[in-house]
């Protein structure tokens, strides 16, 4: 994990990764998560960052640069300029041919360090794991790394995706690497998470006509649990959008259910829309802002 009050926790989109991430995706098609790794290859060189994509070994060049999502000018000079790399795990460890958990955090701190040389403000690698079938790397060797590598990313301008094809790996693997990263990804652009505890409903991602439903359930939950209770905490801090008409049916479901405090946790933008549509005006009803 990163320095405290940098690192991210818990299930946030893509978007709101930041640097000293180490993050978990899984992903269940050949198509699925591409739009994760092109938002994560994106965010990464408007912040000046250095992007090294560690594909799947069984997709060739070709196929990667497809994947991304990029044609353009910001893409074709970052590509032509070294910004952006595609590489594989097999040259990372080169000249060694095999994977041990040493060698790859020196090689990753070489690279972190290569990266600031250079002029970048850090480096964010994307980390296919069908790279321990390729190189018959020992699985819980793997874990071992996964759940021990804080150093490479604690006060360091450093940043990972671990993309796991839950496919390929079993279901315990899986579940181990989802509790050993600090944070977890949804797993494609325009999700909503829903966590719900004792007095809180935690949303991340996107609250929009997609996820209206989902989100109208989350809410009404969250606000028939705390009718007998404590007041109700709707956390926003994770969204990444929200949408008028989701704004509109949080209000109409706090003024439905008038017997309580109900405390919105949101960034300036969630913030600024739901003001729009009419949150002064509803009792019982607060807004906190929070930052990124």
């Amino acid at each position: 994990m990163a320095a405290a009050g940098s690192a991210s926790v818990g299930t946030i989109p893509v978007q709101n990764l930041r640097s000293g991430d180490h993050a978990f995706v899984s992903y269940a098609d050949d198509d699925a998560g591409r739009d994760v790794v092109s938002a994560f290859a994106w965010a990464g060189l408007v912040k000046r960052e250095k992007v090294i994509v560690f594909a799947a070994p069984h997709l060739d060049e070709e196929q990667v640069w497809n994947r991304l999502d990029a044609p353009g000018v910001l893409l074709g000079a970052a590509r032509e300029h070294g910004q952006l790399i595609l590489s594989s795990m097999r040259a990372l460890l080169h000249p060694q041919n095999g994977f041990t958990t040493d060698r790859q955090w020196q090689r990753i701190t070489e690279e972190t360090d290569r990266a600031l040389a250079e002029g970048y403000t850090g480096l964010r690698t994307y980390i296919d794991m069908h790279w321990v079938g390729d190189l018959d790397a020992d699985v819980d060797v793997m874990m071992h790394r996964e759940s021990h590598a804080q150093h490479l990313f604690t006060g360091r301008p450093y940043t990972e995706i671990c993309a796991y094809d839950s496919r390929w790996f079993d279901s315990g693997v899986l579940t181990a690497m989802h509790e050993a990263h600090p944070c977890r990804l949804l797993p494609h652009l325009g999700a909503l998470h829903v966590e719900l505890t004792d007095g809180m409903v935690q949303l991340a991602g996107e609250a929009d006509l997609a996820t209206r439903e989902q989100f109208i359930g989350a809410v009404r939950e969250g606000l028939r649990r705390s009718e007998n209770s404590r007041p109700l905490t709707v956390d926003l801090s994770g969204i990444v959008f929200l949408g008028v008409a989701c704004a509109v049916d949080l209000l109409r479901l706090v003024l439905a259910h008038p017997q309580g405090p109900v405390l919105v946790h949101c960034p300036p933008n969630p913030a600024r829309i739901l003001r729009r549509a009419g949150a002064d005006q509803v009792p019982h009803l607060a807004i906190s802002e929070v930052g990124r």
